[in-house]
């Protein structure tokens, strides 16, 4: 019997690990059963309203899942070279690379998906998404469809910035409407609307046990379940698997036990997305120190609570890469305090320009309003050649002298 058999048959059924993962496992199985079947399906940016295509019933993948899944299995040098190779700059987004290069290639044992019938894309995570789907539109010769929500410079959404975005709302279903011949139904979209909420509400409850000392949970342990809550948060199982992450973690408070193999003595705020080529060498530097990562605003990026379709429009209007940077600071502020972090390690990543560009400033502003240190480091989310982990570990050791000389202690 394989190790990894062995491993799958300790996994307990009613754990919140296997339903997470049987999530994600259906999820991949169901793009190709629709694919085979003959149905339509697409590929979908992360940020694009989930709920829109849950409720015409349409299969989509996410490229970004993939390609972090990709990296994460060592396959992201390989993959962005040969779109390097193909005359795209090693400079863009090494999601973007991967993924262009998987159109090609179709084949990635680390991590196959369907070819898509039409592409949904929105920006409110960057404009590199208009122009890596506008390329696969074009390689792929099928149809995009765009959300364009504008970066907002105001602290509130303004009235005629949420109409522009409804009208593109309505104006995607009713091309996805042609594109699929499904209809929308909204009876169908409260259904999908409350198991969105419900799993939101389960998985921001989650993340949140990370406020107590110690904590119950590694911190890295979220950027793996994150997955479900990108791709699934429209379904009941979701819910179902994140209210059960929930009750383990309150459990592990009563316990007095946690997911973090350490003595935590050092509680601090991860910004940025993870280097999934070099996740075991990030956690571990962290975790050989005693560090534990209690505060990020990567993960609640996709909880996602609302009341009704316009509340819901206003939300995706609201994701962090959308907002301004004082709005931002203050998002940042309250989980520094919420989660009594004392320091911050922020990622400097080359593939993310716009969440790394304004970091600078941010995180000058957020450590002066929370008297904690901040250090940075050079990574990449997906590229393995943008890493070093010499400077990686002189980074962290810096942040920990950084903190112990705040406490009284002596770098």
């Amino acid at each position: 019997m394989s190790e990894e058999v062995k491993k799958a048959k300790t996994v307990d059924p009613n754990s919140a690990k296997y339903m997470l993962n049987k999530i994600i496992e259906d999820h991949y199985a169901g793009l190709k059963i629709a694919k085979d079947n003959g149905e339509k399906i697409g590929w979908c940016a992360s940020n694009f309203p989930q709920e829109i295509y849950e409720t015409l019933g349409i299969k989509v993948g996410y490229p970004e899942n993939q390609a972090a899944a990709i990296a994460a299995r060592g396959a992201g040098a390989k993959l962005c070279e040969v779109s390097e190779s193909d005359g795209y700059s090693n400079d863009i987004c090494a999601y973007a690379r991967i993924s262009l290069a998987y159109a090609k290639l179709k084949d990635v044992p680390e991590q196959n998906m369907p070819l898509p019938d039409f592409l949904l894309c929105c920006n409110n995570i960057c404009n590199c998404m208009i122009k890596w789907y506008e390329n696969l539109s074009k390689e792929l010769n099928i149809p995009l469809i765009l959300i364009d929500i504008p970066f907002n410079p105001d602290y509130e959404l303004s009235d005629s910035e949420f109409n522009y975005v409804k009208a593109q709302f309505l104006d995607a279903i009713r091309q996805l409407e042609e594109i699929t011949g499904k209809k929308w139904d909204n009876d169908k979209f409260k259904e999908v609307m409350e198991n969105s909420k419900r799993a939101s509400r389960a998985w921001l409850k989650a993340t949140s046990y990370t406020q107590y000392e110690p904590s119950p949970l590694n911190g890295f342990d979220l950027l793996n379940h994150m997955a479900v809550a990108v791709c699934s948060r429209g379904k009941k199982e979701s819910g179902e698997a994140f209210e059960q992450l929930a009750k383990e973690y309150e459990q592990s408070v009563k316990d007095g036990t946690s997911t973090f193999r350490a003595e935590e003595k050092y509680r601090i705020l991860f910004e940025g997305i993870a280097c999934w080529p070099h996740l075991r060498a990030t956690s571990q530097g962290l975790k050989s120190r005693g560090m534990n990562m209690v505060g990020t605003i990567y993960t609640q990026a996709f909880g996602f609570d609302y009341e009704d379709f316009d509340d819901m429009i206003r939300r995706y209007c609201s994701v962090p890469n959308a907002i301004n940077l004082e709005l931002s600071r203050d998002k940042r502020i309250d989980i520094i305090k919420n989660t009594k972090t004392q320091g911050a390690l922020v990622h400097t990543n080359r593939s993310c320009k716009l969440w790394s560009g304004f970091m600078y400033e941010m995180s000058r502003q957020f450590g002066e309003a929370c008297h904690i240190p901040v250090v940075s480091f050079d990574g990449d989310q997906a590229d393995p050649r943008n890493f070093s982990e010499a400077q990686y570990d002189t980074r962290v050791q810096g942040l920990q002298e950084l903190i112990d000389a705040g406490r009284g202690g002596s770098i």
